[in-house]
């Protein structure tokens, strides 16, 4: 996954923050459980202000990202 998802970073680069979570960093723990974190891979949209849009567990296709993307970008 992680080679499509740098692939959409550098497509969507300036609309979308692309934010990445080590889900084996203990530093991250207490963000991993406000988020609710069950599963890798696990993707979560936030808008502007921090606050969860969205989110998708398992493997997203990059079509549904460019999808989930556009819509949230209009």
């Amino acid at each position: 996954m992680a080679p499509m998802v740098h692939g959409l970073e550098a497509e969507y680069f300036g609309r979308v923050k692309f934010t990445y979570l080590d889900a084996d960093d203990p530093a991250t723990k207490n963000f991993q459980n406000e988020l609710g974190f069950v599963y890798q891979p696990e993707f979560y949209f936030l808008d502007a202000n921090g606050n969860l849009i969205q989110k998708l567990i398992g493997p997203i296709s990059a079509d549904e990202f460019r999808n989930l993307f556009n819509s949230h970008l209009q």
